[in-house]
């Protein structure tokens, strides 16, 4: 029996998941529009924490200041009736056809202007709710064409809009940061800032990166056939990680959002080790919100929807509850050590040894016993067969 989730496990819904009516372009809608008060009152009853929204999900797109007014304070009384927070935002820059050659990257000037003001207008909205972090997602930067896009200039863009906001968060002091969310491809053909590293190359260049970090999601990662474990220690390394996207996919297909571990349930425990009990070495650790990015399949109904978002939470917590397991179990730490896991941590020149004591000593290279350190067993396949044995729960 799975335990009920309760606030202090942090779980957080984008209104788009259990909101989306199944609509895709293949196939109409088969759910109706969910309303973002009752979504609000359903995940707080399931034992969520927070909810995240983008602009259009709560305000819909074109409504006027009066009646943008009256949905916002309706959504705020729900918030305060649920005890339900907000803990990010995010703005829609893909869904309205103006967007369709992006927002930031646009070959329109007047589409560029026009997303820096949307956005800029909601960034103002989540520093209102209290949101801590502001996403951004450029689903439609990118290209089909490669002659379609002078892309320094495109970089160049791109660069200018993430630091015009991260500027006027900064001067406004807003305790917000901004964290881009990368994906390989779809909608556009090639997406540009596609994984992880493609990101920290650009905020490395930002005049105000300081405030600007990352949000990978399972999907996107492995969309590209990378490891989204790997992806997010990456990010904790260079202390980038300030949100996550968790959802299921199976291998390279299109963006599938399935339910978290209904994808690759193995890739998913190690996701949760990282996440619940850090790198075995120490070293920075995330501490934000457990956030779900998925949505509910087309074949389901409303019931669907509500035990699909259980299902998240279940998934989560079984494997919380089997990462900590594997990592107190005796077995296991001594497996750690023979495979040499603890000695990762010790840099490879002593300490105070200079480049020029390294060079002398002849020690590391001359007289090296390369036929032992090619005998070396580093027994690998039982520490994983430890990890997978844990993750089933039969440990």
């Amino acid at each position: 029996m799975v335990r009920k989730p309760t606030p202090e496990d942090r779980f957080s819904f984008g209104l788009w998941t259990v909101g989306w009516p199944a609509r895709d372009q293949f196939g109409d809608a088969t759910r109706p529009d969910l309303d973002p008060v009752e979504s609000v009152h359903k995940l707080a009853e399931l034992g969520a924490a927070h909810v995240t929204f983008h602009d259009d999900d709560v305000v819909p797109f074109g409504s006027d200041d009066a009646e943008r007014q009256r949905i916002l304070e309706r959504f705020k009384q729900a918030l305060a009736d649920t005890g339900i927070t907000v803990e990010m935002v995010t703005t829609n820059t893909f869904t309205h056809p103006m967007f369709k050659d992006g927002a930031f990257t646009s070959n329109d000037r007047r589409v560029r202007r026009y997303a820096l003001r949307k956005i800029l207008r909601n960034i103002d909205l989540a520093a209102e709710l209290g949101a801590q972090t502001f996403v951004m997602w450029g689903g439609r930067e990118g290209a089909e064409y490669d002659a379609a896009k002078d892309l320094y200039a495109a970089h160049q863009r791109y660069a200018e809009g993430i630091d015009t906001v991260a500027g006027y968060i900064k001067e406004k002091g807003y305790g917000l940061r901004i964290a881009l969310e990368p994906k390989p491809n779809e909608p556009r053909g090639d997406i540009l800032l596609p994984t992880v590293g493609h990101a920290l190359a650009l905020i490395a260049r930002l005049e105000n990166g300081d405030i600007v970090g990352l949000n990978p999601e399972v999907g996107h990662e492995q969309m590209a056939g990378l490891n989204y474990t790997t992806g997010i220690a990456q990010a904790l390394w260079a202390e980038k990680l300030f949100h996550i996207d968790l959802n299921g996919q199976r291998s390279i297909k299109y963006d599938q959002d399935l339910v978290f571990g209904h994808g690759d349930l193995f890739s998913a425990f190690a996701t949760v080790d990282l996440l619940e009990n850090g790198f075995p070495s120490g070293g920075p650790k995330y501490t934000g919100p457990i956030h779900f990015d998925y949505k509910p399949s087309r074949t389901e109904g409303m019931a669907g929807v509500w035990e699909s978002a259980e299902a998240n939470m279940a998934t989560y917590i079984l494997l919380k509850e089997r990462a900590q397991a594997f990592r107190a179990d005796p077995e296991v730490q001594e497996a750690l050590e023979a495979s040499g896991v603890f000695e990762l941590a010790k840099p490879t020149l002593d300490e105070g040894e200079t480049l020029a004591d390294f060079l002398a000593n002849r020690s590391a290279y001359e007289e090296a016993d390369v036929t032992a350190m090619a005998e070396r067993d580093y027994h690998f396949v039982r520490l994983n067969q430890l990890a997978l044995e844990h993750a089933l729960g039969a440990r």
